[in-house]
């Protein structure tokens, strides 16, 4: 079966899901793993925001919104050339990618007769089931079970080695200019690893909200976890607003890879702030994945 993914987080579980050879199509954010970026063609574009401030990202992104203009670019042409079976895209947020609605348009234009597969997860849960979802429509459904299978081993493994501690009053901050809440699965991330989530919406969307929610919601731990950005990026916009939380710990976390994309590597994400919380219960998270900045 020919597989484009228009998600880095679907690409994600196409490799886990081993079926890499299968893939032919992906998006110019698909960095994980790097093998996607060299050996397979980008279908979708966008531009590259990652020099400018948050301020200017979110000014840009409301202006497109506004003008009804679109953040990706569907390159119609490569994607007939690559002539695929199952396309694997979301409906969950324009800003995070090519809604469903783009994609069946432009198929129908092509005349391409691919099967489109939607990924719209809210929790954790979910985002699981998402797995299972493509590993059926891909053919290998004993192998999405397998390893959702493995996923939930390693979360029970964290439940059971902080069910007895304390639980910090953990805030994420999606987004510092302006600042937005965490939403979807974030705060599932928070309770699994044994931490309270405070400022969220759990299995809502993150919305733009205000400094004075986050300092009123009195966190132990702060969190900054931006999407589009790795820890250092993060870390950036973490030392930005260390002076609102003091005497709290603020951690930068890397977003893309274990917070943001609903995938695999969210468990990393609940492993990782275990780690933040509960320091000795739990293995230390690798090099990359956390850097305290306060």
């Amino acid at each position: 079966m020919r597989l484009v993914s228009l998600l880095p987080s679907a690409t994600e579980i196409v490799y886990a899901l081993g079926l890499d050879d299968q893939l032919v199509g992906v998006t110019f954010e698909c960095d994980h793993p790097p093998a996607a970026r060299t050996d397979k063609t980008v279908v979708v574009g966008g531009r590259d925001t990652r020099d400018l401030s948050p301020g200017d990202i979110d000014d840009y992104v409301k202006a497109q919104l506004a003008a009804g203009a679109d953040l990706y670019t569907l390159r119609a042409d490569a994607l007939a050339g690559l002539d695929p079976e199952l396309i694997l895209t979301q409906d969950l947020c324009r800003v995070c990618a090519l809604p469903s609605d783009h994609v069946s348009d432009a198929l129908d234009y092509l005349g391409c007769r691919a099967d489109v597969l939607s990924l719209d997860p809210y929790t954790l849960d979910e985002v699981l089931g998402t797995i299972v979802a493509v590993g059926d429509r891909a053919g290998v459904p004993d192998r999405a079970a397998t390893l959702v299978a493995g996923l939930r081993a390693r979360l029970a493994a964290v439940a059971s080695a902080v069910r007895d501690l304390p639980r910090p009053r953990v805030a994420v901050v999606e987004w510092v200019d302006p600042p937005f809440t965490s939403g979807h699965w974030v705060p599932d991330l928070v309770r699994a690893a044994g931490g309270e989530p405070v400022a969220a919406r759990p299995g809502a969307r993150s919305t733009q909200t205000t400094w004075r929610e986050f300092t009123d919601a009195a966190p132990d731990v702060v969190l900054v976890t931006p999407c589009g950005f790795h820890v250092e990026g993060a870390a950036r916009q973490a030392r930005t607003i260390v002076d609102r939380f003091p005497g709290t710990q603020v951690w930068a976390l890397d977003a893309d890879g274990i917070v943001v994309r609903p995938g695999p590597r969210l468990v990393d994400g609940v492993e990782a702030i275990a780690a933040i919380l509960h320091p000795g219960a739990v293995p230390e998270p690798p090099a990359g994945a956390a850097l305290r900045v306060a």
